[in-house]
């Protein structure tokens, strides 16, 4: 998978560094030994932040900064990492999806980026283009419905937009048949931190999804 930056979405955020992780893998509804250590983070994370603290962490506020520059409220339209955060901040449980959606979860929960988990088997090419998303484009949210992504960046494939740091699109969603996986680590704040976050990542698919072979590419 091929993955570039719009000159349009690097005129309003020239920080921005991503990293990518192709990746072959086996789906499972449930892992114990992964839920264990997201409760360990939850309380972790209760015990040392707050609500009100959480948008400062480094590369939450950077996101939200891109939003405003790409002329979305961030506050209307949170990144998703930083409404994970909330979420356990405000005393509820995270969602359980399935192994490699929770994955992804403790991995953005734990570095602050917003990423993108796609099926990259429903891909449509194999170029995928991060842009700003314009007024009426169409977009399904997973779990949201109709989403207004006017003003949000978006990665597009051949046939429109697949992610956004808030919602990923139904269309190139995981599910329990996923075996060929694409996690896409934005890096509004730059290039820190990237890495270990690609890492973790991959340490997290060995011990809990039977990862078999993967690529990391990163992209500016």
């Amino acid at each position: 998978m091929n993955i570039e930056v719009s000159e349009e979405l690097k005129s309003k955020c020239p920080e921005f560094r991503g990293i990518a992780v192709e990746a072959w893998v086996s789906n499972t509804a449930f892992s114990k030994e992964l839920w264990q250590e997201i409760d360990v983070f939850t309380q972790q994370l209760r015990a040392e932040s707050n609500v009100d603290d959480c948008k400062e962490q480094y590369a939450i506020a950077a996101t939200r900064t891109a939003y405003r520059r790409c002329g979305k409220d961030p506050s209307r339209y949170r990144p998703s990492a930083e409404a994970l955060r909330r979420r356990l901040l405000r005393g509820l449980e995270l969602y359980q999806i399935d192994t490699l959606v929770d994955i992804i979860n403790l991995v953005s929960l734990q570095t602050g980026y917003s990423i993108g988990g796609f099926d990259a088997g429903k891909i449509v090419g194999n170029k995928l283009v991060l842009g700003i998303g314009r007024e009426g484009e169409p977009y399904e949210g997973i779990g949201r419905g109709v989403l207004n992504i006017d003003g949000l960046p978006v990665y597009r494939d051949n046939i429109g937009g697949i992610g956004t740091p808030t919602s990923d699109n139904e269309r190139t969603k995981i599910d329990l048949n996923t075996q060929h996986l694409l996690v896409i680590i934005n890096g509004y704040s730059g290039a820190k931190g990237l890495q270990e976050a690609a890492d973790l990542t991959l340490n997290l698919l060995k011990r809990y999804a039977s990862l078999t072979k993967w690529e990391v590419m990163s992209f500016e």
